[in-house]
């Protein structure tokens, strides 16, 4: 039913992006805080970097605590589902690394990715762990289409309102860690 896998082969990278929708969780690293699972989505939006990395492109949202917990603690698990086809779910347990644009690698894995508007950073996932279960319990759907919300939202604010956004709503996590907050000193 069951299976951990040594790397990300070809077949695997199909199964990933071949998928509309994948989910990340993460946690602050205390007992108290929030466990967040956010879904992630749009087409060109993933990418396999290697057998054991991975990357995703991060969009301004309402929220940023994966962004929070990341820098935080790191931990991180990608999880996709197959809605069409057989039953499958693959995990993909992790350690990420925000990259924001001016930093040294972003528009390296910027270029990876459809352009978007409203892109935050990237989400970058050295792959610790690889998981394979049966999905048997996962319904079966179709997709209609995807949203464009989104991406009109952040082109209708342009970088100017986008980066006043991320100033007043993704500064800090819901429970009050460092997102987006501007470096002190």
């Amino acid at each position: 039913m069951g299976a951990v896998h040594e790397e990300i082969d070809d077949r695997l990278a199909g199964f990933l992006a071949a998928q509309p929708v994948f989910f990340v969780g993460t946690a602050p690293a205390g007992h108290d805080g929030h466990v967040n699972v956010s879904p992630k989505g749009l087409a060109g939006s993933f990418a396999v970097l290697g057998p054991r990395e991975v990357a995703y492109l991060d969009l301004t949202g309402s929220g940023a605590e994966t962004i929070a917990h990341l820098r935080e603690n790191g931990r991180v698990c990608l999880m996709f589902c197959a809605f069409t086809g057989p039953p499958r779910i693959i995990r993909l347990h992790g350690t990420g690394v925000v990259v924001m644009p001016g930093d040294d690698d972003f528009d390296d894995l910027a270029g990876r990715f459809t352009t978007r508007p409203g892109v935050r950073s990237v989400i970058r996932v050295a792959v610790a762990r690889i998981a394979d279960s049966c999905g048997y319990a996962v319904p079966r759907m179709d997709l209609v289409a995807e949203r464009t919300q989104l991406e009109r939202w952040a082109a209708r604010k342009g970088p100017d309102g986008l980066a006043a956004y991320r100033r007043t709503r993704n500064a800090r996590s819901i429970d009050g860690l460092p997102a987006l907050d501007p470096p002190s000193g």
